[in-house]
């Protein structure tokens, strides 16, 4: 079991312990529960979906990483699939404040990334803040998203965000999580560049078409993907590096071991994302970065 897992864990439940030890403990662990594990655990213990995902939230608020606040945010997804999908706060020094990724974010992008297709909840250990409610109003069914919060009843997305501003008043009809691919080949044989071209294909940018991707390789040789997630009250638009960067640490890996990346945009986009790429990969570590732009 990972280190960061030791304080959570003795904080479970025996049973817990006994029915989530064979999932924890395997080296490829990347902080999900399959629905076929979900009702293993409920079977076992007894537990309600609310109250699994309330056991598990110290799990994933120990992916937290809080250089700047010291507060630690963890979220669970529940995706209609059934799978469970951690999410946490992450933050980078020596860039702009607004590169920090907020739980809520971090779990519907790890849903995102994992193929998930609608959520149906989310649970988080704190009120989501107004950023993350707007996140979350780019989801299909967004405002009967049922929200679970430590101590209180539950209720909807609607509920915490009335009169919401989304989407549908832009006349958009394709949203977070749907399924797109943009058209953009995948002509190069070089593995960073398929992969981020891939990625730009998936990526969310209905309002400027800005799509965008990115690439990253770590140390290790491992491969990490990132899309654009854009959003109808743009501030909470979720960069592609930042997609990536959560895919790197909910896998275990270290984000200052990133030995090469390639951001792919197109060269006219009206939405840049270059600029704010290259300097948090530098921040980071990382010296070999470059960017490609789409036909």
């Amino acid at each position: 079991m990972h280190s960061r897992f030791k304080t959570a864990w003795s904080q479970l439940p025996e049973k817990l312990q006994t029915a989530l030890r064979p999932i924890i403990d395997t080296p490829d662990f990347q902080a999900m529960l399959s629905a076929e594990h979900v009702n293993q655990i409920k079977t076992d213990c007894g537990y309600s979906d609310s109250e699994l995902a309330f056991l598990l939230l110290p799990f994933a608020a120990a992916y937290a990483v809080t250089p700047i606040s010291h507060f630690n945010v963890g979220a669970i997804a529940r995706g209609v699939s059934g799978n469970l999908y951690f999410g946490a706060n992450m933050e980078f020094s020596g860039v702009a404040i607004a590169q920090t990724i907020h739980a809520e974010q971090c779990a519907v992008t790890h849903a995102w990334l994992k193929g998930e297709k609608q959520l149906a909840s989310i649970t988080v250990n704190y009120t989501p803040c107004g950023h993350c409610r707007q996140f979350m109003n780019e989801l299909r069914g967004g405002g009967q998203i049922a929200i679970h919060l430590p101590e209180r009843q539950p209720a909807t997305l609607h509920d915490y965000l009335p009169d919401s501003f989304g989407p549908s008043d832009l006349e958009i009809t394709t949203l977070l999580l749907d399924t797109v691919d943009h058209g953009y080949s995948t002509p190069s044989r070089n593995r960073l560049l398929c992969a981020a071209i891939e990625a730009a294909n998936q990526s969310h940018a209905p309002y400027s078409q800005s799509h965008s991707g990115i690439a990253l390789q770590l140390k290790d040789g491992s491969l990490f993907t990132g899309r654009y997630a854009e959003n109808a009250a743009f501030n909470p638009s979720l960069p592609p590096l930042q997609a990536a960067l959560i895919m790197v640490n909910l896998a275990g890996k270290d984000m200052h071991a990133i030995e090469q990346a390639v951001l792919v945009e197109k060269q006219d986009a009206i939405v840049k994302q270059w600029c704010i790429t290259e300097n948090t990969l530098q921040a980071l570590g990382c010296q070999q970065k470059e960017v490609i732009y789409l036909d």
